[in-house]
């Protein structure tokens, strides 16, 4: 249990918004679940203050939404929004390749993290979300742009959370996805931006379909 006493305000505010967050990601916390201000701070054993904070944090990064009046909830992951957030890395994803492609760079922990990938026993496994994550950060970190940075990171738990369903309902296999990693990663080092940039918008739409058409079965 987090509590005002052990660690300063801000402290709690961050641990507090982790833990959620790692409830949230794991469904612990289903979508559409309310997140009170009083109930945070009981669980917890915070401030109401310290609660709220935490609860806007995940508020302002995608994984709660709040509305006029109303209590603060899961966010719900429909068709509409899973198209939306890989929409939205793709474009970021397919510049950073492209740029990095000119000069031929290979992020060294791009690769590390196929690595890991490819390390993996055979078949999904909710597992590879991490490494899988990891990769495509790594990709937009290479251009040692703190703005592009925060700009991808502004959407990263919304990304994470959608990953986690892909993965959760064990859509793809690890072997595959590192194939797919590394075949963009050898059109960076070749050169061949517009190559990289097709692999990855074909790379994405895949694990985005199989998503939306596995919400719609649900």
């Amino acid at each position: 249990m987090t509590t005002d006493a052990s660690l300063g305000v801000i402290g709690v505010v961050d641990a507090v918004t982790a833990q959620l967050r790692t409830k949230i990601l794991s469904g612990e916390i289903p979508s559409g679940a309310a997140l009170t201000e009083a109930a945070v701070a009981q669980t917890f054993g915070v401030a109401r203050p310290s609660a709220k904070a935490a609860i806007e944090q995940l508020v302002a990064g995608g994984l709660l939404v709040r509305t006029a009046h109303r209590s603060a909830r899961v966010v719900d992951i429909d068709a509409d929004t899973v198209r939306d957030v890989y929409r939205t890395r793709a474009r970021l994803e397919s510049a950073a390749l492209r740029e990095l492609a000119r000069f031929r760079t290979v992020p060294d922990a791009a690769r590390t993290a196929n690595a890991e990938l490819l390390a993996m026993p055979p078949g999904p496994d909710p597992a590879t979300v991490d490494p899988d994550l990891r990769f495509h950060t790594a990709l937009i970190d290479a251009l040692e742009s703190d703005r592009t940075g925060r700009m991808y990171r502004s959407v990263l738990d919304e990304v994470r959370l959608c990953m986690a369903q892909v993965q959760g309902r064990r859509l793809l296999d690890a072997e595959q996805i590192a194939a797919q990693h590394a075949a963009m990663l050898d059109a960076v080092a070749a050169g061949d931006g517009d190559l990289a940039a097709d692999l990855l918008s074909a790379h994405l739409l895949s694990a985005q379909e199989r998503l939306v058409d596995a919400l719609s079965r649900d």
